[in-house]
């Protein structure tokens, strides 16, 4: 038998020792992967409204960037692939979880401008209609606000971040689905047709009509400006040439916004609401955010102890009627929700206040509805849609919750030639939720960016667009997820119900139609509304696997590594 020197003895026993180790983590990896579901990630995720966004933000975090970087670079590739939600004329609310797991809220809304129409809001519409005109622009908090969470918590050069989205502008896209689908509906169609937005020629062909699927979208004018901005920061908006030439255009256009308004905006930077659900917590904007509507509506549903049984026969009829009573008194609260800033007398606070939360619980029946809209304090007011969500999830943790808005479709349809940026129509959401109005106050809003931690250590990023659809429509696929036991994809396409400012239940397509017998039984007045653009997008992470979705109602799909 061939002896072995000891030291080529040891070489054989140390490969031998390192193919173990290596057999052996190979197979954890391998169980580890099992045990995830298919589609799922490993490391980081983006969900956005198009799946050419998300990948964009996806990419981003695969060079190295912060969730924060994820989450900018999807939301400027958005305001081109989806410019009827947002763009960098409009504002957004982000609620962010940094690695070590605390949670802030940056709100760059847009604000009052000092100069403004004072009896602006006689002029708000009563019935559903998109409100025009320069008279409704808000101060764009845009740029600033991607400035100041860039700075806390950006990884990748600013400029990176605008890169794919100004390539985007300036060499054109084909027609993404769902703004071709978006602008062949008539309400639409004759909005944008009767606007700037088609004599500039943004969304119409140099004979007038409307641009649709197959037509090239291109923005060469914006990519310009955010080639500018991505160079010298977002100064060139705020103070710079790109802000002066936005003034000249909104003058022109009849608007009475100066550049002191762009110059003096500030980011609202605060700590988080954090609302116990169980063995969850979650974490939501402050007002003037919808937050505390969203926490209230599930702190109501929290005690009705769902369960995935909550399904089953009649027992689902019960518990949408008791969700939809919940949302009834939501809406009756919606006057609670304004700026604590310029409103210190009036607070939104009782609505996660657990005594407010019981009783107002005791104030469902089981058996009946109550056609009386002083039964919930309900005093009606316009519902419109619009807005845009983005959810992303780092390898480090951190977790960015962003919704982004330029109000109602297209905004007010007001454009700036100059800059090629189309603005926000922001001050109708003072509409039938204020009395009153002042320069540098935020409006109201139905926006609610949350995150979720179980005491397990489960992550869940969600939020969602739809204008007065978002509270609602995220609470309800929060409930599907955390209480009814759907997979998170589920829980997001579940043809939802939409409780209107008039206390209607709107039924999507889909909806159970015996449940809707059941509810029309108890007494639910059944509304028409038809733009379900309730859309929710949420990234999970649960026992080391990262599940995104973006909503199929929007088109979109989501990436992540």
């Amino acid at each position: 038998m061939a002896k072995y020197k000891p030291w080529l003895l040891c070489c054989f026993i140390l490969i031998g020792l390192i193919c173990a180790v290596a057999l052996i983590s190979l197979c954890i990896v391998s169980l580890e992967d099992r045990r995830c579901p298919s589609g799922s990630f490993k490391h980081a995720a983006v969900s956005a409204d198009s799946r050419r966004c998300s990948e964009i933000g996806r990419n981003m975090l695969q060079q190295g960037g912060s969730a924060v970087d994820g989450a900018i670079a999807a939301l400027l590739c958005t305001s081109v692939v989806n410019p009827q939600s947002m763009g960098i004329g409009g504002g957004s609310i982000l609620t962010v979880r940094n690695k070590t797991g605390h949670v802030k809220v940056y709100n760059f809304r847009e604000t009052v401008p000092q100069s403004f129409k004072t009896d602006l809001l006689k002029d708000c519409p009563t019935t559903f209609a998109l409100s025009t005109g320069s008279k409704w622009i808000g101060v764009p908090g845009e740029l600033r606000g991607y400035e100041a969470v860039h700075k806390q918590y950006g990884k990748l050069p600013w400029a990176k971040l605008f890169e794919p989205t100004i390539r985007l502008a300036k060499e054109g896209i084909p027609m993404p689905q769902f703004l071709g689908n978006l602008l062949s509906i008539s309400i639409v169609k004759d909005h944008v047709k009767s606007s700037p937005l088609c004599d500039f020629q943004v969304f119409c062909n140099k004979n007038g009509t409307i641009l649709k699927e197959g037509d090239i979208l291109k923005f060469p004018k914006l990519g310009e400006t955010m080639e500018i901005i991505a160079k010298q920061g977002a100064d060139a908006f705020y103070s710079g040439k790109i802000g002066q030439d936005l003034i000249e255009d909104i003058k022109t256009a009849g608007g009475t916004m100066k550049l002191e308004d762009l110059k003096s905006f500030q980011v609202r930077v605060e700590d988080a609401w954090t609302v116990p659900l169980g063995n969850t917590k979650m974490h939501i904007p402050p007002p003037p955010a919808g937050g505390a509507l969203m926490a209230f509506i599930l702190g109501v549903m929290k005690g009705f102890h769902l369960t995935p049984n909550s399904l089953d026969g009649d027992q689902k009829i019960q518990m949408y009627h008791r969700y939809i009573e919940t949302v009834k008194f939501a809406n009756g609260q919606k006057r609670s929700i304004c700026d604590p800033v310029f409103n210190n007398k009036q607070s939104a606070d009782h609505l996660i206040d657990p005594s407010f939360i019981n009783r107002i619980r005791n104030m469902i029946f089981s058996n009946r509805t109550h056609d009386n809209s002083y039964y919930y304090n309900v005093k009606p007011s316009a519902d419109h849609f619009g807005t845009t969500h983005v959810s992303a999830l780092d390898e480090d943790g951190m977790a960015v919750s962003a919704t982004s808005t330029i109000n109602q479709l297209f905004g007010g349809t007001v454009y700036s030639p100059r800059t090629g940026i189309i603005l926000n129509n922001e001050l109708s959401d003072f509409c039938g939720r204020a009395n009153t109005m002042r320069a540098g106050e935020h409006p109201p809003s139905s926006m609610t960016p949350a995150i979720l931690e179980s005491k397990s250590g489960g992550l869940l990023v969600i939020g969602g667009s739809g204008g007065s659809m978002i509270t609602s429509a995220v609470a309800l696929s929060i409930i599907n997820r955390l209480w009814l036991g759907m997979t998170l994809k589920d829980a997001i396409a579940a043809p939802t119900v939409f409780v209107d400012s008039m206390n209607n239940v709107n039924f999507e397509s889909g909806f159970d139609k015996s449940v809707m017998n059941g509810l029309k039984a108890l007494g639910h007045k059944v509304g028409d509304w038809r733009y379900f653009f309730n859309v929710v997008n949420a990234v999970e992470k649960e026992n080391g696997c990262i599940v995104a979705v973006s909503d199929s109602r929007k088109k979109g799909m989501p990436a992540g590594y």
